[in-house]
């Protein structure tokens, strides 16, 4: 099988793992992020792996949607078995009411966590329409898309968003040839800078600090690298997309 993967955020934390998991498996690797990984670099030049790292912000992710369709059309349409899209980017404004927060981190987190997974599954799909490979996107969701936190509003929208969209993309997909299989997964706590953000923050602005500072503390976050692994794993499965909402802790 000759896979291709698509993936944004692939510079750090669970990205980083995601990509490096992907690479070990003989996928070719397309990663999307404001900065390249050196170490990603050299790991898949040992593995013999492809790689390319794309310098975007997905701030501002028009540029690179229309980047991938062009790289996309490039392809002989028989050219990858399987190809995924994996929306792994988000951002967190400063943990705090929105009434305090300033619009730019607003908008910040709106188009990195959902705007850009809208416009870059849009023209993956497009991209893809007529590729004879198995065809799938996976977006990498929350709890917190599915149950409200103060002091996080931006955050939540954009999960919650990711999921809906999610939805309604499988439906459309569901009647195409060949239409790509979409799941929106939460991946559960995870050891990365976004928990630091927010077990960092003034209790007082954030009421649910001392919870993440306890589930850090009694040693209750999953390694990126133990994620990656469930991600995939999720992935791979026979039934993939037949729910397109899941979590990593309801198997």
């Amino acid at each position: 099988m000759t896979s291709l993967t698509i993936l944004t955020g692939q510079s750090r934390g669970l990205g980083h793992a995601l990509a490096t998991q992907c690479l070990q498996a003989g996928h070719q690797v397309i990663g999307i992020a404001r900065h390249r990984s050196e170490d990603l670099d050299t790991f898949a030049t040992a593995q013999g792996a492809t790689l390319q790292q794309w310098e975007h912000d997905l701030s501002e992710p028009e540029p690179a949607a229309w980047a991938l369709l062009e790289w996309l059309q490039a392809q002989p349409l028989d050219r990858f078995t399987q190809v995924t899209l994996i929306n792994n980017a988000g951002a967190l404004a400063p943990p705090q009411s929105l009434a305090d927060s300033e619009p730019a981190d607003t908008r910040r987190v709106l188009r990195v966590g959902l705007e850009a997974a809208m416009l870059l599954t849009g023209l993956f799909l497009r991209g893809t329409r007529d590729w004879s490979a198995a065809r799938k996107v996976l977006s990498i969701s929350s709890g917190l898309g599915r149950r409200a936190m103060a002091g996080s509003a931006s955050y939540c929208a954009a999960k919650a968003g990711l999921d809906h969209f999610t939805r309604a993309v499988a439906l459309e997909e569901a009647n195409q040839p060949n239409g790509a299989r979409l799941v929106s997964l939460a991946p559960g706590v995870v050891d990365t800078d976004m928990q630091v953000q927010l077990r960092g923050a003034d209790p007082a602005a954030f009421p649910d600090q001392n919870r993440f500072e306890s589930l850090w503390q009694n040693g209750q976050l999953s390694s990126p690298d133990a994620t990656a692994r469930q991600l995939l794993s999720w992935l791979d499965r026979p039934n993939f997309g037949q729910n397109p909402i899941g979590d990593v802790r309801e198997g």
